[in-house]
């Protein structure tokens, strides 16, 4: 049986079919939907949980496969950096149960701030990884991968891209293998304690391993594909770019790696010898094409496909171009008789950007974070932000964030500019989640060493920004089991905070009161915004609003929250009905009374 699947839901599947017991990870863009999935369809089989971060997220799939039961652990590209501390470890010591990290990058950075190329994760741990191209080899690929990490006793990673994840194909569907394996732990010490006499021992074991990973790539796992046609031109690729050169480049010969770390050397070799030229063609950095040089191999990639950003059909024709200018052939014109190329001629290869014009993302409608970004941009202070929506919050109209660098790090930042001596106060901004990821431990930090900075938490009891998922403050598990809430307030002064405040961000005068309290007092303060996520409590906040023309004034302050409800090209603005979540803000604003509700407007 076949079935259509995003790259996520067959991962989810591939998952299942391996017999997995345990599914752990933290939300991030591309590759929640993953464990959203195991957890929707193979939850009666397989225990799933969220983690408050990357980190905790390994370290609990390690002790579920420690006991010999296979695990996953889900995350993006920037959680592996979270995670790299047991990752390290993790490979010198291995696991009798196969352990599987799903890592999925964001080339071209859609929803991260930064473009990373977790291939380099799997060189510097000396731990293989597998890079699938479609849905169908996500699934294949990923039961290999269980089945690698237990014949060699390792880690391995599953590297997917956005395309990858998001895009669909068909996929063969099997029934569930699950191994037959006693589930204990069997004690070790010189294997999984890594004091330093026994950690040299299993560094030169790791090393040995790495070299019969490498050799058996090749000849066993059945995990590269060659593909000859012209001799002119032999193009190594992998992962989602093999998809984009077999449709640009339908002449060239390719191999394509489904490991791309440990490099098949004696294949590549092969493949080299068989053709005049190659063109590596990789997404993000040079990583493949610099280890093919390192084997006295010429090789060309990205003096023609870009290191920046995600590759595409269009970014490969221009490609094309840029080789036919430097007088490379790309094979389309070469006499195959059994493998006749389709001619791709270059002209209108340029991309084509369209006339759709570009929709900026912005603050939901009734977000309760404009309320709070709105009442701490009338005090002059600096703020330092962190991951989340709220990073919108950064964006006109309401430009109230100065920095955001990774999970974490606004309160750290603030404590760090506070100690700087500088006149101006600061506020550092995060979530609620993001707290639980990695805020507890900056807070804890400025209080210990008496900073001064003003901490605002933006509690909407979800994760926002990834789709809702469920985190430490929610009151329930991934698994739908009611759990007790963290509270935000008790963790505050467990790490040493005196002075703590609530309030509503839909009730301006209370948040600035409050915020302004704050911002003026030589001490630290945590102050928490405690509002649901619109989207997430699935009602409107109150009724919807309305503007009567008669008192509005045209003076336009409503606009200036940069509310997507409202609406304005000249004139009087207007409030569009379909959008507009009651939350009140703008005629909170309004000096005039010209607006008001629309009673019995509450509900959906």
């Amino acid at each position: 049986m076949q079935k259509l699947l995003s790259g996520n839901e067959a991962f989810a599947r591939g998952m299942y079919e391996s017999g997995v017991k345990l599914v752990v990870g933290y939300p991030g863009t591309p590759s929640t939907e993953i464990l959203e999935n195991v957890a929707k369809y193979y939850k009666e089989s397989v225990y799933c949980e969220w983690a408050p971060n990357e980190k905790v997220a390994l370290e609990t799939a390690i002790g579920t496969a420690m006991t010999g039961a296979r695990a996953a652990v889900t995350m993006k590209h920037v959680g592996l950096n979270v995670a790299a501390d047991p990752l390290m470890s993790l490979a010198y010591t291995g696991t009798p149960g196969g352990l599987v990290i799903i890592v999925a990058d964001d080339p071209g950075m859609h929803s991260s701030q930064n473009e990373q190329d977790t291939r380099h994760f799997a060189r510097f741990a000396k731990i293989p990884i597998l890079e699938p191209s479609d849905s169908s080899q996500a699934c294949q690929m990923l039961k290999k991968a269980f089945l690698i990490s237990e014949e060699y006793g390792t880690p391995v990673i599953v590297r997917t891209v956005t395309r990858v994840s998001h895009s669909r194909s068909l996929v063969k569907l099997s029934e569930p293998v699950i191994p037959e394996r006693e589930i204990a732990f069997q004690k070790n010490p010189q294997q999984f304690v890594l004091i330093p006499a026994w950690a040299r021992q299993l560094r030169v074991k790791l090393e040995e391993r790495l070299q019969k990973i490498q050799s058996d790539s090749e000849t066993r796992w059945e995990i590269h594909q060659v593909e000859y046609r012209s001799k002119k031109l032999g193009i190594i690729t992998e992962g989602i770019a093999y998809e984009y050169v077999r449709e640009i480049f339908p002449g060239a010969s390719v191999l394509k790696l489904g490991c791309p770390f440990p490099l098949p050397e004696n294949l590549i070799r092969n493949f080299a010898s068989e053709v005049e030229k190659i063109l590596v063609v990789e997404e993000l950095e040079d990583f493949t094409q610099q280890q093919i040089r390192a084997l006295g191999i010429p090789c060309e990639g990205k003096m023609f496909v870009p290191k920046i950003g995600e590759l595409t059909s269009d970014v490969l024709r221009q490609t094309r171009i840029k080789m036919h200018e430097a007088g490379w052939s790309c094979a389309e014109d070469a006499e195959d008789d059994e493998h006749p190329a389709p001619q791709l001629h270059l002209k209108g290869c340029k991309a084509e950007n369209g006339d759709i014009p570009s929709r900026p993302p912005v603050l939901c409608a009734g977000c309760p974070h404009r309320g709070a970004f709105w009442a701490l941009k009338k005090l002059n202070c600096d703020v330092t932000g962190d991951i989340g929506c709220y990073s919108l919050g950064a964006s006109p109209p309401l430009t109230c964030m100065d920095t955001t660098i990774c999970m974490g790090a606004s309160i750290p930042m603030a404590h760090g500019m506070q100690k700087s001596g500088q006149k101006r106060k600061v506020v550092a901004v995060i979530g609620d989640s993001t707290f639980f990821h990695s805020g507890i431990t900056g807070l804890m930090h400025m209080a210990w060493n008496h900073g001064s900075a003003t901490v605002m938490v933006l509690d909407n009891r979800i994760t926002a920004m990834t789709g809702h998922q469920d985190n430490p403050g929610s009151g329930q598990t991934l698994m739908g089991v009611p759990s007790d809430a963290i509270s935000i307030f008790d963790l505050g002064k467990a790490c040493g905070i005196k002075n703590i405040a609530r309030f509503n961000p839909l009730n301006q005068k209370e948040a600035q009161d409050v915020l302004k309290t704050a911002v003026d007092s030589e001490e630290a303060w945590l102050v928490i915004s405690e509002a649901p996520c619109v989207l997430a409590q699935k009602r409107r906040h109150g009724n919807v609003r309305k503007i009567d023309p008669e008192k509005c004034k045209k003076c336009r302050a409503c606009l200036k929250l940069g509310c997507p409800a409202l609406e304005a090209t000249a004139g009087i603005p207007s409030v569009n009905s379909i959008v507009c979540n009651g939350c009140g803000l703008c005629n909170q604003e309004c000096k005039f009374g010209a607006i008001s509700e629309i009673e019995g407007t509450i509900s959906y």
